[in-house]
Parts: C-alpha cells; structure tokens; sequence
C-alpha cells in the first residue's frame, strides 16, 4: 500500500530551480533509494518533504493528506522522522540524552523508556554507551546514534540522507544491515545515498536523480543491469 507520494515537486532558492517537478512513491515496509551525484537535489528533496524547505509546487501526499509546507514538528508528529546528512548528535549531550530528544513529541515516559530500549535492543553497540556524551562517539557510532534517535519518534518512515558518508567500508556494511534491521520493525525508509552501489542492493526500487529532475526510475534489480547506472554510479565500462 501506497504510504508516501511525491508529485511534480518543485523547489526554489531564489531564482535557482533546485527540484524540477519530482514524482516518487514510497509504499508501506518498503526500502526505496535515491541515487545521483552531489547538487542533484537529493537533500532538497528530503528538506522539502520534512517540511524544512519551502515548496513552490507540487505536492506530497502522506497516508492521503497533502502535507506541503506543513510545519517540520507537525511532519514529525505524523509519523515522518528524518536523520539529516552528517549526522548531527548533540555532542555534549550522552547517548541517552540525545535518544530522549529524539522523542521531544512524545509525553508518556513509560513509552519513553520502551522506545529507548527498542532503540538499545537494534542498536546494541550504542547500549554500553549509554553514559558517554555524543562527541566522543566515533563516525560509525555518530552515524549509529543519529539513526537510533531518529527512531524514537516512532515513526512510520525514515527520511535517511547519506548515512555513509565519510565512513570507512567495513563500517558502511555495519550501518547498512542495521538499516535493514530498521526496515524489519515495519519502517517505511527512504534512502538518499552516493553509494549507490550498495544503496542498490538494499533497496527495492530506486531513482536517478540528476540536476533537480528523475532521469530513470525503477526495481533496484534492473537499476544495477542498466548501462546508464552500471557507467555513471557504480564505475562499471
């Protein structure tokens, strides 16, 4: 079933057309990516459909509703988490500490701590840690934790942007079956990654994104058999 969908999204800065009239869908319990490379549009997107940046057209519909410029806490409140590029922890807070400010909308404490164990049980690494501030977490811990908070809203889909960046390769395996296992708890995950080739693999279905407007679209499988994707995003002649 159908739980988010894009369309003919179009976004300004100024005078610059950064989206040029995006359709996606994204249906229940599914993975779908977004691939391209950088200044295609892939954070704007995220942005526009978290309600951080304004949309000049278009729409984005969630479970039915039209939700275009709706505020950014209201989009939350919905059931629409987004986990930001570059991960963004509150370092002077501890690891608990910035779970809890994952769940800022949520009043009930015991559901509180139910979701923060939820949170402890996926991401295990981060239990032992539980007491150390943020920022003196490693990349791949970061990168864990902001994915951990971002969970704590309970939401129904994940806006995830660019969760490898500026990991090593054994930690961006790491972080990618942890996404997976996201996806196992029933999240709906829409993935923005420049690594497309292992965003192609965990994945169903996927976009091209290039210069603010969808150049291919499609199951990831046919994504990785194409000569287009093969030569521009993952290096293969």
């Amino acid at each position: 079933m159908e739980l988010l969908e894009v369309k003919e999204l179009v976004v300004h800065y100024g005078k610059i057309n950064a989206l040029k009239g995006i359709s996606l869908n994204v249906d229940e319990g599914s993975i779908v990516t977004l691939i391209g490379a950088n200044g295609a549009g892939k954070t704007t997107l995220l942005n526009a459909i978290s309600g951080i940046v304004r949309i000049t057209s278009g729409s984005v519909v969630y479970r039915g509703q039209n939700i275009v410029n709706t505020r950014p806490d209201l989009i939350l409140q919905a059931g629409i988490s987004h986990v930001p590029e570059g991960r963004r922890v509150f370092a002077d807070l501890t690891v608990d500490e910035n779970l809890r400010a994952g769940a800022y909308i949520i009043k009930d404490q015991a559901r509180i701590k139910e979701l923060t164990e939820r949170s402890y049980s996926v991401f295990p690494q981060l239990a032992d840690m539980r007491r150390r501030d943020a920022g003196t977490l490693s990349g791949g811990e970061q990168q864990m934790l902001a994915i951990a908070r971002g969970l704590m809203s309970d939401p129904e889909i994940i806006l995830l942007d660019e969760p490898s960046l500026g990991l090593a390769p054994i930690l961006v395996e790491r972080i990618f079956d942890l996404i997976l296992d996201v996806n196992k708890l029933g999240k709906s995950i829409l993935l923005v990654e420049q690594n497309a080739n292992i965003a192609l693999h965990v994945a169903e279905y996927g976009y091209v994104l290039e210069t603010g407007a969808i150049s291919m679209e499609d199951s990831t499988a046919a994504l990785v058999e194409s000569d287009t994707v093969r030569k521009a995003y993952l290096g293969i002649a």
